[in-house]
């Protein structure tokens, strides 16, 4: 029976959104192989845990040890290329995260297995794995085929995939240990964590966002998409040239070079749709677009769209939505 294998992502005692991800992902894949899904789960306290991802995994290994407290790629590495060696897992799927670029290119050639990074699709077709990666800065979705392989290892970028349901009352907990000893951990070594200077708003977590592009045309304007986000209770975020010109700070940018965002609702408030913005926004929910331009990109994609002055349309939803929210 095959087996798809991910690796549970974790930071700062919290699972990362991108475990949920990959484990819902893995079960689509795992029940077209009709196959098993396997988790891994490697740190030091870690039964929260082993618990929610055991709602997804028939088995979740767990190797429980404090030098891997921390995230440490030479550790991760050694202690996962034992398990792999001995499972030999069909696919395993990391996170494309700071941790899963770390990791994978050293993971993949101890074990000597095919690595393709950065996908945004997975499928078979007749029975062969092809996954789908974006090239040239996004202007080109590639589909790529693998050389003939016991094993393969793919990373996925975080919002291309939905979270589902578990299906899984509890899957069974094993405990592997890990071996590890303090010449393991060298040449790297954990010193401390600094996070990021947050904005004022996190648009990742924002269940609704309004987004403005150049259509705006002015810094002055943005305070009427920004009334608009209030309106419907969520957040103001932009393309790259509103943060490039200074009118918004860079926290609020979505796009390739920017924020991954899958609110339930974006709309779209004069942005004309680049390869480079539909890229950071493909794990929304309901996308709305709001463009003068019939011809506009984003109209492709959008499930709704208004095509009109934006100064015209922004000040009549907003006066609505709140004539809306009275009456309940």
């Amino acid at each position: 029976m095959k087996e798809i294998f991910v690796l549970a992502e974790h930071r700062r005692g919290e699972l990362r959104d991108i475990t949920f991800e990959l484990l819902s992902l893995g079960r689509k894949l795992a029940e077209k192989l009709d196959g098993n899904l396997v988790s891994a789960v490697l740190g030091f306290g870690v039964k929260d845990f082993t618990d929610k991802v055991a709602r997804y995994a028939e088995q979740v290994l767990v190797v429980e040890d404090e030098k891997l407290k921390e995230f440490n790629s030479e550790a991760y590495q050694k202690v996962l290329t034992n398990i792999l060696e001995e499972r030999k897992p069909f696919l395993i799927l990391l996170g494309h995260t700071s941790y899963g670029m770390e990791l994978a290119p050293s993971l993949s050639t101890a074990l000597n297995i095919p690595l393709t990074t950065d996908c945004i699709g997975l499928d078979f077709k007749d029975g062969k794995l092809q996954v789908i990666r974006q090239m040239y800065g996004g202007k080109v979705n590639a589909e790529v085929s693998f050389s003939e392989a016991e094993s393969y290892m793919v990373t996925v970028r975080s919002g291309a995939f939905p979270v589902e349901e578990p299906k899984i009352t509890s899957g069974k907990i094993i405990v592997v240990p890990s071996h590890l000893t303090e010449e393991d951990l060298a040449p790297k070594r954990f010193v401390e964590y600094i996070e990021e200077a947050k904005g004022e708003v996190d648009i990742t977590s924002a269940d609704i966002i309004v987004s403005v592009g150049r259509g705006i045309k002015d810094a002055k304007n943005i305070p009427l998409v920004e009334g608009l986000a209030k309106a419907l209770g969520g957040v103001l975020a932009s393309t790259r040239p509103i943060v490039d010109k200074g009118w918004l700070p860079k926290d609020r940018q979505v796009g390739l070079s920017g924020k991954t965002v899958k609110p339930k609702l974006y709309i779209a408030v004069g942005v004309s749709g680049s390869f480079q913005h539909l890229a950071g926004i493909k794990g929304s929910g309901i996308l709305i677009a709001i463009n003068k331009d019939p011809k506009a990109p984003i109209f492709r994609v959008a499930d709704y769209g208004i095509v009109d002055d934006l100064f015209k349309v922004v000040p009549v939803l907003k006066e609505k939505i709140i004539e809306l929210k009275q009456k309940i």
